[in-house]
């Protein structure tokens, strides 16, 4: 992996990211020239015991813009500035002009509930230069680099000492709020370790601490054994609907052998990843035959310099749809009371994602 550090007219950073060596004398190009002045901040909800993060200035970011003002395209006419340069490159890395949380934020106002400053950070993560390639189109190296690139940032913002946890994700498609269509993810930098991978880590702790092995190590050794439900699987790496999932053509993907985060993983781990990465969205598209919404999120160990062997990498993708092709949204049981209700059997679902056949690499069809 080559990166190149470029600082922003505004002032904030951008890393590059290739498979190849970057040419120098790249310059970083930004939106606008002043600096970036939020100061979002936390509020603590006492019936819930958790955290809320206000970034008002957030309700002026761009919304869906037409294509020849894409912001996270390479820039072309300097009348209309984008966040990207020119340049040979795969991937790039930047701080969101519209966060929800800095590491410089300050002073946050009082109220009747705590209050802290919102310091943690939100990096926007351009898989691609080409705004009409999403994931799955991707090359298994380039896919590869992007592993890479989540380890690299998971371990530069878990350096910080008010970083807790980094949550990297890809909001795909209008249906999950996207404002931007342009292949990108982000990456949540929290200082504290939010209620999901809270709870995942308080019950992943409980079992390593009785059977000294992964919870999901002998969840994924369960699902191979049944074979219902598998999507992809090689000696390194398997995609499988889970047997507990809440959304219908939900889809986990994880190392077989358990590793805490990003970081940790090898060549070959990472390899298997790509190409778990790759099928799943390829077949959620086959599946559709048009672009397939999602929520893809990975859940890694927590960046406090501990070890954490009950702690195993892995995403999980919450899909929108029922299985009348009409979109779902969480209703009553599921934002209020934190139930889920799925309208389908896993099994079911498993089954039509088996069915699709997609090209994975040069001669391998899956």
């Amino acid at each position: 992996m080559y990166s190149q550090e470029l600082l922003k007219p505004d002032g904030r950073p951008l890393t590059l990211y290739s498979r190849y060596p970057i040419a120098e004398g790249i310059q970083a190009p930004s939106p606008g020239n002043e600096p970036i002045r939020a100061n979002p901040h936390l509020r603590w909800h006492p019936l819930r015991g958790e955290w809320i993060a206000y970034a008002s200035h957030r309700q002026g970011r761009t919304f869906l813009p037409p294509p020849e003002y894409n912001p996270l395209a390479p820039l072309i006419d300097p009348h209309f500035p984008t966040e990207l340069p020119q340049g040979q490159y795969d991937i790039a890395v930047f701080d969101n002009r519209f966060a929800s949380m800095t590491r410089v934020a300050h002073d946050p106002p009082s109220s009747i509930v705590e209050t802290l400053p919102a310091n943690g950070a939100c990096e926007v993560v351009v898989f691609t230069q080409d705004p009409e390639s999403p994931l799955g189109s991707l090359e298994l190296d380039h896919l590869d680099l992007l592993l890479q690139v989540w380890a690299d940032r998971t371990r530069i913002l878990g350096e910080h000492p008010q970083i807790q946890y980094v949550l990297p994700f890809e909001n795909r498609g209008v249906e999950m709020g996207v404002t931007l269509l342009h292949p990108h993810g982000q990456i949540y930098a929290y200082p504290f370790v939010p209620p999901v991978p809270a709870r995942m880590q308080e019950r992943q702790q409980a079992y390593y601490q009785e059977n000294q092995r992964s919870l999901l190590q002998d969840l994924i050794q369960k699902e191979i054994e049944d074979k219902q439900r598998i999507i992809y699987l090689d000696e390194q790496a398997i995609a499988f609907v889970p047997a507990c999932a809440r959304y219908p053509y939900e889809v986990w993907i994880a190392t077989i052998e358990p590793v805490a985060t990003f970081i940790d993983l090898t060549a070959k781990q990472r390899r298997g990843l790509a190409k778990a990465l790759k099928t799943v969205t390829l077949k959620y598209d086959g599946l559709w035959k048009r672009p397939f919404p999602y929520l893809m999120a990975w859940f890694q160990a927590q960046t406090d310099g501990q070890p954490h062997p009950e702690s195993h990498l892995h995403a999980e993708f919450y899909p929108p749809y029922r299985t009348s092709d009409k979109l779902k949204y969480l209703a009553g049981t599921e934002l209020a009371a934190g139930m889920f209700a799925n309208d389908a059997l896993p099994e079911e679902k498993a089954k039509e994602l088996q069915a699709v056949s997609i090209i994975l690499e040069a001669g391998v069809r899956v």
